[in-house]
């Protein structure tokens, strides 16, 4: 598919979204109604208004008016014998995503995916099925207006049982696939799939409170990072430093502030020493490896920068995780050292967002390393192709 027809059918779903808004809102209602009403973190991934459907128009139109990441040269050279050298990028083919819950993942990663020049396979989780099933709709409209391929995107309707024998290779033809879901999802597609598996990850995300801090500052950075339970940036797990100015009046201030957020506080010896709160202890070392999604949050003590940076490497999900400090060298040494897939100074982890990287939207956050890391934008559902231009060269 060439760069102008990628672009009209994009220019397609943006109208087609707008046209039908009361309508994906409907069959988004009946999905809510079908959902737990306990289940405030699915609720709140479920729910389409017409502030998410705005949001989805956004995105289609910032990817349609993106580059087109599809042939560009990475290396390019002429041989003394005349061969003439070309690296380009060029899509995978087609990309199977798996994920549950988010119907906006239905538009979010399919965009990419064919700005990418890439067909992709959507299996949304049943929650949002009814959801699922009318955007796949707006899709194939979208594409048959402008004569594409309407397998171009594919909304699969399969059971549990029919997904896993499609990831485990027994039906279905794919190049590579993105589970986008829990740590069992993950677990499943890692262990049984016969095609490169991108590894969309926990959060579990942690912040660091330096010594040398603005306390204010970091007490605004850890309330926003709990502003939205539902998504993988938010934040779990904060350590503050114990050599911190008046550690006990700040630690304190901070506690107070997460309970008045409605925010239930685990905390370390130290910290439930140093409060006149009554927060709950910590009672296991696991709790550490969680990634909450909850009205929860883990706020724990270190003596030393090295000591906070070894604690994240050994308990985050290789997400996010930000540094709030005055001192700039050791906000580098941190954001150098600490392995996640997204490193900050002084800002909240809830940034960790394709939109909010310039990239208009993803279909994936990454937290492995191959064969990209974090958000996951066109330019990154690519690989590349030798052409090789000669006139009769052979190699004795």
């Amino acid at each position: 598919m060439n760069e102008q027809l990628k672009n009209n059918v994009l220019a397609s779903l943006a109208r087609l979204l707008a046209e039908n808004e009361t309508a994906i809102i409907a069959a988004n209602q009946i999905d809510l109604e079908n959902c737990p009403k306990t289940d405030e973190v699915i609720l709140d991934r479920l729910k389409i208004d017409r502030a998410k459907v705005e949001k989805m128009i956004e995105s289609v139109e910032k990817v349609r008016h993106a580059d087109d990441p599809v042939g560009r040269i990475l290396l390019a050279s002429v041989r003394e014998n005349g061969l003439r050298i070309v690296n380009k990028t060029v899509p995978f083919g087609t990309i199977l995503i798996v994920y549950e819950a988010r119907p906006d993942v239905s538009i979010e990663a399919a965009i990419i995916a064919l700005k990418a020049g890439n067909k992709i396979l959507l299996k949304g989780g049943k929650e949002a099925r009814n959801t699922n099933l009318y955007l796949a709709e707006l899709w194939k409209k979208a594409l048959l207006e402008n004569e594409a391929d309407a397998d171009f995107v594919k909304y699969l309707d399969f059971s549990r049982e029919e997904t896993q024998r499609l990831i485990s290779g027994e039906a279905g033809n794919f190049d590579v696939v993105i589970p986008r879901g829990g740590d069992d999802l993950i677990d499943f597609v890692v262990k049984n799939s016969k095609v490169p598996v991108i590894v969309s990850g926990r959060g579990n995300n942690f912040a660091y409170v330096d010594a040398e801090t603005d306390f204010a500052m970091a007490i605004k950075i850890i309330l926003d990072g709990k502003s939205r339970l539902s998504v993988c940036n938010a934040l779990d797990k904060v350590l503050i430093n114990k050599n911190i100015p008046d550690f006990e009046t700040n630690i304190n201030q901070l506690i107070e502030s997460l309970i008045a957020a409605d925010i239930e506080v685990f905390g370390d010896e130290i910290v439930i020493s140093s409060i006149e709160q009554n927060v709950r202890a910590i009672d296991s070392e696991s709790v550490w490896h969680e990634e909450f999604l909850a009205t929860k949050i883990v706020v724990g003590t270190v003596f030393s920068d090295d000591e906070a940076i070894a604690k994240i490497n050994e308990y985050s999900g290789g997400h996010s995780s930000t540094i709030i400090t005055e001192n700039e060298q050791t906000a580098e040494k941190f954001m150098t050292e600490v392995d996640c897939a997204a490193v900050y100074h002084n800002a909240s982890t809830r940034f960790t967002d394709g939109g909010e990287f310039g990239l208009g939207a993803e279909i994936a956050i990454s937290t492995q390393k191959l064969h990209f890391r974090g958000p996951l934008g066109a330019e990154h559902l690519l690989t590349n192709k030798w052409f090789v231009y000669g006139d009769g060269q052979i190699r004795k």
